[in-house]
């Protein structure tokens, strides 16, 4: 029994002497920080690092192994795939580090975060109209940049993502009778060069790609009601109605039903007589 207690006595004082160790990390020179930071980089820690390089922004604003320490942590979660993260450590290199020279690296390493970060071209449609828009303000910022073939690249398959979006999604309201929408998209932001024959669509996991589908069709539409929407809007407001089988059923119904107003006077000139 003084053995057990004992036991849980030593265990509870290493927990507890690690948990101080924890608290117990601030006031420290730049270099120690720095020093942990790439460690947890090293090992993949990247919390931690996050963690360290926060410990040496807020204790030494002005060291200056912020500004590589700042790019280290940008690669970094580039290299794993944390894409946002990666560009809000671009955007704070950018804003408070680069010159001139640095500056197009770092908007390059941007635009490719970005890129990157599109992991659905069926579905981040605001993704991909930023993406296009910092793309071609950099191709603007600087012409002769050796950056621009990557650039260009990376344009040319959002552009063609943009495209595939907006044809899937007309022939989504095709499907749903909703042609002032099906048209709005088909008209929307034509790329006229595209060879859609020469085109191979966007690759989707088996498991993602049968409940999305191409637009055109689905697997499970028996499971969905058969009903049509009865108003189409585009952008400018205007509207076009559809009618549905139920609707014109109804109103052939309703035709069919003799007039209220006109049973009445019937009825009175019946009387008059």
């Amino acid at each position: 029994m003084k053995l057990k207690t004992f036991s849980i006595f030593v265990i509870m004082m290493y927990i507890f002497s690690g948990c101080a160790k924890e608290v117990s990390e601030y006031n420290k020179p730049a270099t120690y920080w720095y020093a942990k930071m790439i460690e947890a980089v090293a090992n993949r820690s990247f919390d931690k690092a996050d963690g360290y390089f926060a410990s040496l922004q807020s204790e030494h604003i002005s060291s200056p192994l912020l500004e590589e320490a700042t790019m280290i942590m940008a690669q970094a979660h580039m290299n794993v795939g944390e894409y946002l993260l990666a560009e809000h450590f671009l955007d704070e290199y950018i804003r408070r580090f680069a010159d001139p020279q640095e500056r197009e690296f770092a908007s390059y390493l941007k635009m490719h975060a970005k890129f990157m970060a599109l992991p659905n071209p069926r579905r981040d449609q605001t993704l991909i109209h930023n993406a296009l828009k910092d793309g071609e303000d950099f191709k603007l910022m600087y012409p002769n940049s050796p950056y621009t073939p990557a650039i260009d690249t990376m344009l040319v398959k959002l552009y063609l993502a943009r495209a595939n979006l907006n044809k899937t999604i007309a022939l989504l309201y095709k499907r749903l009778d909703k042609p002032v929408a099906q048209e709005f998209y088909e008209n929307k932001q034509p790329e006229t060069w595209i060879d859609w024959t020469k085109v191979n669509p966007p690759n989707t996991a088996w498991y993602k790609e049968m409940f999305e589908g191409d637009g055109s069709s689905s697997w499970y539409a028996f499971l969905l009601p058969d009903s049509k929407s009865v108003l189409s809007q585009d952008s400018d407001g205007n509207t076009k109605e559809t009618r549905s089988t139920s609707d014109m059923s109804k109103e052939g119904m309703d035709s069919a039903r003799p007039d209220k107003s006109t049973s009445s006077e019937s009825k009175s000139s019946s009387h008059s007589h």
